[in-house]
């Protein structure tokens, strides 16, 4: 049995077929691929330490923050999860400096495929990470806007006509129809016509443009066995979960047991250990 300690926090990815997955736990680097078929167990020690000031904390918000950071840092604000609610322009950003890093930079506009059509946006740095976080089957890139402000408008607009949201209990049971992207961003792109142009009229015409010649993402997982009814493990409750690990999606690890998801529980001082 190999035991590794550290800190959770979402796991490391690689495009490859399939994806390739690490967890990083104190100094050390897990490919989580090469533990497939084996018994894993997680045990938690009852601490989480906020991962930007360090401090512990009995509640980990926003996936690793204790309570004060949680209020006072940007990146915790309410409009990084609803962008076309950012107030930087208002002179109310929490951290201005750090706003003007994060926010104003290309992002992408996309459709993806993860249990259904949904739209969504992201820094394009994050390419293709994003997907793979979301256990995205396929995903494509239709817009690139000038700021995090402007992807939020955008998506704001194509969200009229599609989801913005993923079905994850479909997506780690592996259901999901066939969708051709390149056609729903034609469909999708025809519908938002007005708004884009009115957007553009008040942005200006170079911060928000289509991509075109841009082709779909394909993305296959390390999964064994899908689940047929999904049960959650939750740390908080059950501090020791184990079972044999059948798949890898997403941020979620399948258990023969239950799913759990990692990045859930960022901040939380764990064990894993693994068979040989």
């Amino acid at each position: 049995m190999t035991v590794y300690s550290g800190h959770l926090y979402k796991m490391h990815t690689q495009d490859d077929q399939p994806v390739r997955y690490q967890l990083e736990l104190g100094d050390q680097m897990i490919t989580m691929n090469d533990l497939l078929g084996k018994k894993i167990r997680l045990n938690f020690s009852g601490t989480i330490n906020c991962s930007h000031c360090g401090r512990k904390t009995k509640k980990s918000y926003s996936q690793g923050y204790c309570y004060p950071c949680f209020t006072k840092l940007a990146r915790c604000d309410t409009c990084i999860m609803s962008p076309e609610k950012c107030h930087f322009h208002a002179g109310t950003c929490r951290e201005p400096e750090w706003g003007e890093q994060f926010c104003f930079q290309d992002h992408i506009v996309y459709l993806a495929n993860s249990s259904g059509l949904k739209v969504g946006i992201t820094r394009e740095t994050q390419i293709p990470t994003r997907w793979m976080d979301q256990g995205a089957m396929t995903a494509l890139p239709i817009l690139r806007v000038k700021t995090r402000l402007q992807s939020g408008l955008v998506e704001d607009a194509i969200r009229k006509h599609t989801s913005d949201r993923t079905n994850w209990r479909n997506m780690l049971k592996g259901v999901y129809e066939e969708i051709d992207l390149l056609a729903e961003r034609d469909r999708l792109l025809a519908l938002c016509a007005d708004d884009l142009q009115k957007l553009q009229e008040e942005h200006g015409v170079d911060a928000i443009y289509t991509l075109p010649d841009a082709q779909p993402f394909v993305f296959s997982y390390p999964v064994l066995e899908h689940p047929t009814k999904v049960s959650t493990h939750n740390l908080d409750k059950t501090p020791e979960v184990e079972g044999v690990l059948k798949g890898i999606k997403g941020q979620y690890l399948i258990l023969d047991t239950g799913v759990i998801n990692i990045r859930k529980y960022g901040s939380y001082l764990v064990e894993l250990e693994a068979s040989e």
